[in-house]
């Protein structure tokens, strides 16, 4: 069975959720299908395998799991990007524009150094409002944001190209038609 194949036969599929007219592409299925999950890990390690990377950045919360799986495989460290008032040491915030709002994120300050290699994970990207925010507060502590990785991209939101503008190659396993 192809990558491709694997991986989108271990995703659920939730029609209107959390609003009617969107599917839900939901990773938990995939997380629990040990060889699913495997896979997906070692893909998304694969262009970085050997490279110096010092420390793989995952937005909460899906960002956390797959995030802290990519760390370990790099033998890097790893970043908690979290919402407005989780983390509880001083912290430099972001605002960024979601597809129903927006929200504000956090990192502490002292979490990365300038100059860093970072590689930026999470589940899914969709119109880019998160992984833009995330991009921008790690460039301001001074990290290179060497990629931003997902399994899932959602091509005809445009978050890979909003991503890719600032400067950040996008790699994702799959892509999935639709919102």
């Amino acid at each position: 069975m192809t990558l491709t194949d694997d991986l989108r036969a271990s995703i659920r599929t939730i029609v209107d959720y959390p609003k009617p007219g969107i599917k839900f592409r939901d990773i938990t299925t995939l997380l629990g299908n040990a060889r699913a999950f495997r896979r997906a890990v070692d893909e998304l390690v694969q262009p970085w395998a050997g490279a110096k990377i010092d420390h793989v950045a995952g937005m909460e919360a899906r960002g956390f799991i797959l995030g802290g799986a990519v760390a370990h495989q790099l033998s890097a460290g790893f970043v908690p990007i979290r919402k407005q008032g989780k983390l509880p040491h001083t912290t430099v915030s972001m605002s960024y524009a979601l597809e129903y709002g927006t929200d504000t994120m956090e990192i502490h300050v002292d979490a990365v150094q300038p100059g860093e290699r970072i590689i930026l994970v999470d589940d899914l990207i969709a119109t880019g409002g998160t992984a833009e925010g995330a991009v921008k507060l790690l460039q301001k502590l001074g990290a290179h944001v060497v990629a931003a990785c997902f399994v899932i991209d959602l091509p005809e939101l445009g978050g890979a190209k909003k991503i890719e503008a600032l400067g950040v190659p996008v790699r994702s396993l799959i892509a999935f038609d639709g919102h």
